[in-house]
């Protein structure tokens, strides 16, 4: 549990600093948008009230609350299986970049309302319409990471 507790925090504060950073320091709250790398990188504002892609979007209260309550179920069960399951280093840093990042989301639900989004990428003639955060990006990656290491158990090789 120690290292799913270790992660899940750096992932957390970093979520944390670069959404700070980004929407209260370089303003982009204000000025919308901000062309670091064209067209790679830009920052683009967007409040997040759903999840991915905006799903389940609504400016009901009720709505961002239902979300906290599902993102926090999530990082329970997460570590309530983490916690019966005897889980290789890699797997339990996983499921520690998922919490982290649900955490980081979270934070954004109770104090913005939303979740602060603006990491916006774009190649090759593509231009993409969404924008994302750190914390998106770990929930994915701490998904991919349990499905892909979960079922190996510690100190076995695999066949």
């Amino acid at each position: 549990m120690r290292a799913l507790s270790i992660t899940a925090l750096i992932v957390f504060v970093l979520d944390q600093v670069t959404k700070y950073w980004v929407v209260q320091v370089m303003n982009l709250k204000e000025v919308g948008a901000i062309d670091v790398w064209p067209p790679f990188l830009n920052y683009r504002m967007a409040w997040n009230e759903g999840v991915n892609f905006g799903l389940f979007s609504s400016s009901e209260d009720t709505m961002r609350w239902i979300l906290i309550g599902v993102a926090l179920a999530i990082c329970l069960g997460v570590l309530w299986w983490v916690r019966r399951k005897s889980m290789t280093l890699a797997a339990r840093i996983a499921a520690g970049v998922l919490v982290g990042g649900a955490l980081g989301n979270v934070i954004d639900r109770v104090v913005y309302g939303a979740v602060a989004d603006f990491l916006n990428m774009s190649c090759c003639g593509f231009t993409n319409p969404y924008s994302f955060n750190v914390a998106d990006i770990a929930v994915f990656a701490g998904a991919i990471g349990l499905i892909l290491l979960a079922d190996k158990a510690e100190g076995k090789k695999a066949p």
